[in-house]
């Protein structure tokens, strides 16, 4: 018979982490304290770049872009794991779960993008200094982040649409603490080739193209760096990209362990072990590590701190 697709259920419910009862306090308030460090750190990365006018350059401008996308990609799951860890009631309903998937998708999208974008802007200011002024001018820059932003939506929407046309019928516990797309396609009831083939095309292209442009931006900088090596040179490349390289393999490296490197005989909590990496580690670390090694973002933060100062002694004259 030919199966209609037709969704047949209204909620999903989500299992959550694979914590003891007796440890859901404990790690309630760790992942609590991480998820506000994510939210205060990333906003106070785009406060300091918005108030300093040295910061206001191309390398800044994709920092702030990026630090917003690590608030926006934290937030769409993390909350609701909070909520579930300290309720009974874990259920998420159909159209919450399918925005949550659309979202989770598009600025996990929007980073891979944005770190790609980062790598370039670090080429040409290596490699091609005189015309770096020229080359990453603001509206070249704004193009590239608005680009990256159109195309990570239709990469959503896309596997969202096809989500749409899968059947559910009987199965509705989401072995996961949110809606992931292939986890809700191992549980349907209807044919998901198109959604796999698309997925292994579509979805691998834009996960691709990104890592592969950086490692090709980084072939370029320490091939001109090589040419005329110097100690000096060397330090200074180091010093520009190496916060950028740690951010890139902490990304990659946790989304290749969930996505590529997982098999069905690996144990599903490592894999939502890697998730939690990828999704509350990594995004509270941008911060410390675009910050604590930066003197232009140490200089912004003495200026924020002594302004407040100035103002608290203001209003207390």
């Amino acid at each position: 018979m030919k199966r209609e697709n037709v969704t047949t259920v209204s909620e999903f419910l989500l299992q959550g982490l694979p914590i003891p009862p007796e440890q859901q306090g404990l790690f309630f308030t760790l992942f609590l304290v991480m998820y506000l460090a994510t939210v205060v750190g990333n906003l106070l990365i785009i406060l300091l770049i918005r108030m300093d006018t040295r910061l206001h350059t191309p390398m800044y401008f994709f920092l702030s872009a990026l630090a917003f996308t690590d608030v926006s990609f934290s937030s769409v799951t993390v909350p609701k794991m909070l909520v579930d860890m300290q309720s009974n009631h874990k259920f998420i309903p159909y159209a919450g779960c399918v925005s949550q998937m659309y979202f989770f998708i598009w600025f996990g999208c929007l980073d891979n993008f944005l770190l790609a974008v980062m790598a370039y802007d670090r080429y040409v200011a290596i490699c091609q200094p005189l015309h770096y002024t020229t080359i990453m001018r603001q509206e070249r820059c704004i193009s590239l982040v608005t680009v990256s932003w159109l195309l990570c939506c239709f990469h959503s929407l896309l596997h969202t649409l096809l989500l749409a046309q899968v059947s559910f019928c009987g199965n509705i516990a989401i072995p996961h603490f949110f809606c992931d797309l292939t986890a809700l396609l191992k549980m349907s009831c209807s044919d998901i080739s198109l959604n796999e083939l698309v997925i292994f095309v579509e979805g691998g292209l834009i996960v691709s193209l990104p890592f592969f442009s950086i490692m090709a931006s980084y072939i370029r900088i320490w091939a001109t760096v090589l040419r005329n090596p110097s100690r000096k040179k060397f330090f200074k490349v180091l010093s520009t990209c190496g916060s950028h390289l740690l951010v890139v393999a902490l990304y990659y490296g946790t989304i290749a362990e969930v996505y590529f490197f997982s098999s069905s005989s690996v144990s599903s909590n490592k894999e939502i072990a890697a998730s939690v990496m990828y999704m509350i580690v990594t995004p509270m670390l941008n911060p410390f590590i675009y910050s604590l090694r930066n003197r232009d973002m140490k200089h912004a933060l003495k200026l924020l701190v002594n302004r407040m100062k100035f103002c608290k002694s203001d209003n207390l004259i």
